[in-house]
């Protein structure tokens, strides 16, 4: 059985490919971009990879810079990739501590697609010979999506599900 593409009915309230493309100069959950998954009882990974995370230190207004690492097993919608790459760009004037940056990224996914699972890990260079990796999840109510949450929040440490610490810097 051959599968059928995306046809121009699904794409015509997307942005993509317009000809002119406005980057938020502010926090922008607004951006975010959700479509159909063709695959909903299928479960499968999507790894999303961001290598340069900027965000705002809330007290000096110094710029901090991360790589950020979005896990998830989608269910019945995905995240447009274009409209992902604008909403964290939206952080680079934002001022936040690590930890809620990556908060605030798994919450507002998890509220777009009500995904089965999401893990969104940040990675952020060492400032003041202090590296920081905040880690957050969320899983739906099914057990095994339950399970997942609970054995990968007991398991994680730094590059676990990201990337080995060695190839970072």
């Amino acid at each position: 059985m051959k599968k059928k593409g995306r046809d121009s009915k699904e794409l015509k309230n997307f942005a993509l490919g317009e000809n002119h493309t406005d980057y938020p100069q502010t926090y922008a959950p607004e951006v975010l971009e959700a479509f159909d998954n063709k695959n909903p009882g299928r479960i499968a990974w999507t790894t999303f990879v961001c290598t340069e995370f900027t965000s705002l230190c809330p007290k000096t207004g110094q710029p901090d810079f991360a790589k950020v690492f979005i896990n998830y097993i989608a269910d019945k919608k995905m995240v447009e990739s274009k409209s992902l790459k604008l909403y964290l760009f939206s952080f680079r004037n934002h001022g936040d501590f690590h930890e809620d940056c990556v908060q605030t990224i798994c919450d507002d996914l998890v509220k777009l697609m009500k995904p089965k699972y999401i893990e969104v890990i940040g990675e952020f260079t060492p400032r003041g010979g202090i590296a920081i990796f905040p880690y957050a999840s969320f899983a739906n109510k099914e057990k095994q999506f339950q399970d997942l949450y609970k054995k990968r929040l007991g398991e994680y440490s730094p590059g676990k599900y990201s990337m080995e610490l060695s190839r970072l810097y």
